[in-house]
């Protein structure tokens, strides 16, 4: 059997939360990672049919019953995932009652999953049943998307209008919006429910005063979208106080999304 500290998505989980930390998106323990597995890749590293412990999980995810995810700890802090992954990250299954993880690896000091794991759950649900080939969740603290939760209106179109107007990929890389909620108590089946509604028609919900959540097919993907939009947040905490001479016009964010082919809500854009 081959060392599961080589495998791919370990490495993957390493890269991503490393560079996470560096960007200062995930202080202290802020922020965390889920990764649906391929059940057969996973069993080249590790004998599945071997189970350390279960782990209630809080809520009933019996959609996802059998599915595998990679996930990093409860109190566990993104900067030491890379040099310890076996005491930061776990892999877990959902057991046939569908309110149990099995443990199959990690958490090797006696820890957790992430307190949010049934939100990442909700969303994986969600994101499921728009797109079967949706396996990542990344929630994490960007700095200016966070910092622009303060000085901007918390409205799914107003929030995704502002920032497709900074850049101009982010129409054609977010082309389905942004979904916006306002605070709320974090590490409950409430703020879980009410992403998991967002993600039936986004990639990416902004937790108001917190952080974001964003999905995705793969670790780049969800990183990316995440990544394009603080770019954006940073370009308006940059000029938001600065008189306005230039803009990308709500014709021209029409043209992109034509001329890249992307399906964009056109309800977003005030023509």
């Amino acid at each position: 059997m081959k060392n599961i500290l080589t495998s791919p998505f370990v490495e993957e989980m390493k890269k991503t939360t490393a560079n996470m930390y560096r960007l200062g998106w995930d202080e202290r323990n802020g922020g965390n990672i889920s990764y649906m597995l391929d059940e057969n890749e996973v069993a080249q590293y590790l004998d599945t049919g071997k189970v350390i412990r279960h782990i209630p999980i809080g809520f009933d995810a019996t959609a996802l019953i059998g599915k595998i995810f990679i996930v990093t700890g409860t109190g566990k802090y993104f900067k030491n995932v890379e040099s310890d992954p076996e005491n930061n990250l776990g892999i877990i299954r959902i057991a046939d009652d569908g309110t149990t993880a099995e443990l199959l690896w990690g958490y090797a000091d006696g820890g957790r999953f992430t307190s949010e794991l049934p939100a990442h759950l909700m969303s994986h649900i969600a994101r499921l049943s728009v797109d079967p080939e949706n396996r990542v969740v990344i929630h994490t603290h960007p700095t200016n998307t966070l910092a622009m939760n303060y000085v901007h209106e918390l409205d799914d179109k107003k929030f995704t209008h502002t920032l497709w107007g900074m850049c101009t990929e982010c129409i054609v890389v977010f082309p389905d919006g942004i979904g916006v909620l306002p605070w709320m108590l974090c590490g409950t089946n409430e703020i879980g429910e009410a992403t998991a509604n967002k993600m039936k028609e986004y990639r990416l919900v902004v937790w108001g005063m917190h952080g974001i959540y964003g999905s995705g097919k793969t670790m780049d993907e969800t990183f990316g979208l995440i990544e394009t939009v603080e770019k954006a947040a940073q370009i308006y905490m940059l000029t938001a106080h600065l008189p306005r001479i230039n803009t990308i016009k709500d014709s021209e964010m029409k043209q992109l999304a034509e001329f890249f082919k992307v399906d964009y809500r056109k309800d977003f854009l005030n023509l």
